[in-house]
């Protein structure tokens, strides 16, 4: 007797995600993340501000699903706060929480400023003498907007320097809460003069690194944080509270 024939079950063939497929993804919540976190440093997106998803897509011009990626990765830095249900919050500014971790952002610069003393190459030493001639030529004439440019660049410099990519992840979040905090000061009360003392403080560690002098480097660090925290005080007694959480708003209307 003939054997019976089995029924060959026919399997669709799944196509693997290309990789450049996969780059083009990760480039893409990438960008939305950068551009989502510029319009927080600006405050263009209030402290405070209550959101929908569909509210940024439409602000960046991005689909929902590099967009949502976007705000998962800004809520693990502390920086967007996800209400179930009910939307997001960009994270109001909490004044003794954001001193309290300008205590562990001191320390890991100082980490920081000694790796990349110890380890910079010439190239990276290059550049940064470049940027701190840009910064002396620029000082009297450049704005808290363009500053924020340089400042990127300076600190992707200087933990490319240092060479280890784990801090990147670790102080990312940290320099954009204190470049929302710089831009509210320079813009409310500091003005030009402040800024000047903030960009001297910059060059001051370009400087120090670039000579590969570790001692020097942490106290131009350890400075650089000083004058940050200068700001505290006088955003306390200064600003509007509403300025640093926008749902404070409604309740002074009412």
């Amino acid at each position: 007797m003939a054997g019976k024939r089995k029924q060959l079950k026919v399997v669709e063939k799944v196509e693997p995600t290309s990789p450049s497929k996969r780059r083009n993804s990760v480039n893409l919540v990438e960008l939305a993340y950068e551009q989502l976190e510029n319009r927080i440093i600006s405050c263009e997106l209030k402290p405070g501000s209550f959101l929908a998803i569909q509210d940024l897509v439409d602000i960046t011009g991005f689909s929902r699903t590099p967009v949502h990626q976007a705000v998962s990765k800004l809520a693990a830095d502390t920086l967007v706060i996800i209400h179930p249900r009910q939307g997001l919050q960009i994270a109001p500014i909490d004044l003794a929480r954001e001193r309290m971790l300008l205590r562990l952002r001191r320390d890991l610069e100082r980490f920081v400023v000694t790796l990349a003393s110890e380890h910079s190459t010439a190239t990276h030493r290059s550049q940064m003498m470049h940027i701190t001639r840009v910064l002396q030529e620029q000082r009297e004439t450049m704005t808290i907007s363009d500053f924020n440019v340089f400042d990127r660049r300076i600190d992707k410099l200087i933990l490319l320097a240092a060479a280890e990519p784990f801090l990147e992840h670790t102080l990312r979040p940290l320099h954009t809460l204190f470049r929302r905090i710089g831009l509210i000061h320079h813009t409310n009360i500091g003005g030009a003069e402040s800024l000047a003392g903030t960009i001297d403080t910059h060059i001051a560690v370009l400087e120090a690194i670039a000579k590969r002098n570790v001692t020097q480097a942490v106290e131009a660090s350890d400075a650089l944080i000083g004058f940050v925290d200068g700001m505290f005080d006088a955003i306390e007694r200064k600003i509007d509270p509403s300025v640093l959480d926008s749902s404070l708003e409604s309740l002074v209307a009412s």
